[in-house]
């Protein structure tokens, strides 16, 4: 007992804080791999994994969910040029024509889905660079550079943020940067590298509705220091297109509008090109010409 030594009050909670500290960063690290697992196969209620799915089904479901979404539609109201609307053909002619685009919808509409299956379209020859926050990317393509965000370690070092990364990415000669969700001040790295010669970026993006999209990069842009000005001025340059997706009641998943960035009244504003409903009639609206010039329809 002579050579016992007790901690102090101030000791004791200090190695309680690094237990703490340590088992909430173990907590994030597994909450990833679990992540990450969901995109390969299934779960099980007892925390087993089972690979349910390997990456060529995945990718099947993936190509049929875009055949879902974009094909078959009818053609509706078509003010702007009738009867030449083909929603099938427009965002494999987006990929092709080396657009840049935002992939905007709530939580659940099948953004990451809709994005994946676009990116299998994208030529063998070029590289995509896909950079998120938890990967959830699997395109059909046999070059495919993924980076990931890291967190801090223990010792509050070690962190590998999301602007580092599309810096990063910038210096890997990609053909494609693709931002698998736009959330932070990495929005001013994109955009700029989307100035710079990166054409045939995409991003996704949370949004109510397309014609909401211009205020979401306003407010990242802020967290990144840029003025609204600066971020519409760019925002406007980079950015070719906006399609926007929707989850019905029954859980069908579709573009259910397709839009075109634009400062022609001043402010950024989101003009649409063509309109969807659940029932495939599509409408052409003012901002289809330019949409249509832009990919060669």
């Amino acid at each position: 007992m002579a050579d016992t030594q007790w901690l102090t009050q101030a000791q004791y909670d200090l190695l309680a804080s690094e237990l703490k500290e340590r088992v909430e960063v173990k907590r994030v690290e597994i909450a990833r791999l679990i992540d990450a697992a969901r995109q390969e196969g299934d779960l099980r209620e007892n925390g087993g994994y089972h690979a349910a799915r390997n990456e060529q089904s995945m990718n099947e479901t993936r190509i049929q969910a875009l055949q879902d979404m974009l094909e078959h539609a009818e053609v509706g109201e078509t003010p702007a040029d009738e009867g030449i609307v083909e929603p099938g053909m427009v965002a494999p002619a987006l990929v092709a024509g080396r657009a840049s685009c935002l992939v905007t919808g709530a939580t659940g509409t099948g953004k990451t889905t809709l994005l994946a299956a676009l990116l299998s379209l994208v030529p063998d020859t070029e590289r995509i660079v896909c950079i998120e926050e938890a990967s959830e990317l699997r395109p059909d393509h046999p070059h495919v550079v993924h980076l990931q965000e890291r967190g801090a370690n223990v010792q509050g070092v070690g962190a590998v943020s999301m602007t580092s990364l599309v810096r990063t990415a910038l210096r890997m000669r990609p053909d494609r940067i693709v931002l698998g969700e736009c959330r932070g001040p990495e929005v001013r790295d994109v955009l700029t590298a989307l100035n710079t010669g990166h054409d045939g970026g995409w991003a996704t993006l949370h949004a109510n509705s397309a014609r909401d999209v211009p205020a979401r990069p306003a407010a990242l842009g802020a967290l990144a220091g840029m003025s609204e000005s600066a971020v519409c001025a760019q925002a406007s340059s980079a950015l070719d297109a906006v399609l926007h997706m929707r989850r019905g009641a029954e859980g069908r998943r579709w573009v259910s509008e397709v839009g075109v960035l634009t400062r022609a009244r001043g402010p950024l504003e989101c003009a649409l090109a063509l309109s969807a409903t659940d029932d495939g009639c599509v409408t052409a609206h003012e901002a289809w010409a330019r949409l249509a010039r832009r990919v060669g329809l």
